[in-house]
């Protein structure tokens, strides 16, 4: 049996759930997504917990995205159809932890790209150090994603120059543009988040889930439509390219071979 790559914490009414792969910059594979998204799911139901936080192992990365060398071996693996079918089940996946009935922060300890800058934007909330860093780069290769998260985190038009232009952005910028709610020092991101955290989970929770279902509800297009437009978008109109593909320089100096179907 593989290991478990989410590991769960619960202490002062907070879930603590931290991607677990930190030799692979806790890249988001098939199992660590399934671990997630039921791991957000029993914490939801856990009447125990009051706000989830989420986080990477290691101080190099919440996490580097999608797990490159995996979505390589899936194109020689599946079918056009199968790869659909597995590309909307991660998006569900985010879809759910976006709606999640609790609040959810991010503990951002250092670079979120790809889909992990999808998770992050995901989230209610999200607090970093200096480490932090992120980069929404489905443009980069062809590939479309977090136009029914980031808008409702930095706005319209800062919205548009991450997707549009893919490139980093750096801590404080992430704060200045409201990415990051607050900006501390690494030795302080685990005490500032669960001051955050413990803050939330102790208030009355029927006010807190009410006030989270009420802006989720009233932010306009509703969340899971603005979801369902980009997973259409995605599987009729611009899949993108496959792996071997769009990551060929990393591919060039991390490549590993793979079998043949």
């Amino acid at each position: 049996m593989a290991d478990q790559v989410v590991l769960v914490e619960k202490t002062e009414g907070v879930a603590i759930l931290t991607l677990n792969r930190p030799e692979q910059l806790n890249a988001m594979n098939a199992q660590l997504n399934a671990e997630l998204r039921q791991a957000v799911a029993r914490m939801s139901a856990d009447d125990e917990v009051g706000c989830i936080v989420i986080t990477g192992a290691g101080k190099r990365a919440f996490s580097a995205g999608g797990d490159i060398h995996e979505q390589r071996e899936d194109d020689r693996r599946y079918t056009q159809a199968e790869l659909d079918a597995r590309t909307a089940g991660r998006m569900r996946g985010s879809y759910e932890i976006s709606a999640c009935p609790k609040p959810t922060i991010g503990m951002m300890n250092g670079l979120a790209y790809g889909g992990a800058a999808v998770l992050a934007s995901s989230l209610d909330m999200r607090v970093g150090c200096e480490h932090a860093s992120f980069r929404f780069l489905a443009s980069a290769y062809g590939r479309i994603n977090s136009t029914w998260t980031l808008p409702n985190q930095v706005g319209w038009p800062i919205a548009k120059e991450l997707l549009f232009s893919a490139r980093v952005v750096e801590a404080e910028e992430a704060y200045r543009i409201g990415l990051l709610n607050h900006l501390v020092p690494c030795t302080e991101l685990r005490a500032k988040t669960m001051w955050l955290a413990t803050t939330i989970a102790r208030n009355k929770r029927e006010s807190v889930l009410g006030v989270k279902a009420l802006l989720l509800r009233d932010m306009g297009c509703n969340l899971e439509e603005q979801w369902s437009n980009e997973r259409d978008y995605t599987t009729n109109v611009v899949r993108g390219a496959k792996a071997e593909a769009a990551f060929p320089e990393f591919i060039a100096r991390h490549g590993r071979p793979i079998e043949s179907p």
